[in-house]
């Protein structure tokens, strides 16, 4: 079944209301008639079976007839601050970021980013991303949306550093020597509903400045493996670990 993310407003008693683009999905893409079921979110992080009972103007209006029993969510909460990088590689990171559990995600506007967004080029990409994120959630299950930020400086990111536990950053010197610290290591120390923030260099990783800063601001390098991965890889190889390690290894 389908599923799709639907605004409090639209949540009755006993049925919701589905309206726009989600609508246009269900009856021209979907092709979903009456009687048909679907399963339909609320902003609260539950979700329910619905049957359709209405479809009439461009609206669909949908009966609920089960309560989920859903634990699909990482059991900690990850936000991943990616270096801007070229391209549309920042597309690729949010869209399977999100599919492997991440939380929320930070645009950083580091030092050697090439890419750089004016006002109205960040309003435009933002929204692109928060469309990214919706249907990639609707295509592996979650249960939330994770949540799109405004792009940040180092200054911006450090301040918000402050709302987490535990603040990572991958450092690729860190893989280069035999005195290092491994990304397990810090994952094993992880606690149930920390709130973890790991910070991804862009192509040409952290300039001297920003590892400084960052460490000490309380940032622990981390090492991703024995290899330097592409900055549109090293995100997506933590959030995997961290799945492993705290999903997969306790089942």
């Amino acid at each position: 079944m389908q599923r799709y993310f639907l605004p409090a407003e639209d949540w009755k008693d006993q049925y919701v209301i589905i309206r726009g683009d989600d609508a246009h999905h269900i009856t021209r893409v979907m092709r979903n008639r009456i009687d048909d079921q679907l399963i339909c979110n609320h902003p609260d992080s539950e979700s329910a079976i619905c049957r359709i009972t209405e479809i009439e103007n461009g609206i669909v209006i949908a009966k609920i007839e089960k309560w989920l029993d859903e634990d699909v969510e990482l059991p900690v909460d990850v936000t991943i601050a990616q270096g801007l990088p070229k391209g549309d590689k920042l597309d690729l990171v949010i869209q399977k970021g999100t599919e492997l559990g991440a939380r929320s995600f930070i645009p950083f506007k580091a030092d050697r980013s090439v890419v750089k967004w004016d006002k109205k080029k960040e309003e435009k990409k933002l929204d692109r991303y928060r469309k990214i994120v919706k249907e990639a959630s609707e295509q592996s299950h979650r249960t939330e949306i994770p949540l799109i930020h405004p792009s940040m400086n180092l200054v911006e990111l450090i301040k918000e550093s402050a709302n987490y536990q535990v603040k990572i950053f991958a450092y690729e010197e860190e893989a280069k020597g035999t005195d290092y610290l491994s990304f397990s290591k810090v994952v094993k120390q992880f606690h149930e509903s920390d709130r973890v923030l790991v910070c991804i260099g862009p192509e040409g990783g952290f300039s001297l400045d920003e590892v400084e800063t960052l460490k000490e601001n309380d940032f622990i390098p981390v090492r991703l493996g024995p290899r330097i991965l592409r900055t549109e890889t090293a995100p997506l190889y933590v959030l995997a670990s961290i799945s492993y390690h705290l999903e997969e290894l306790r089942c």
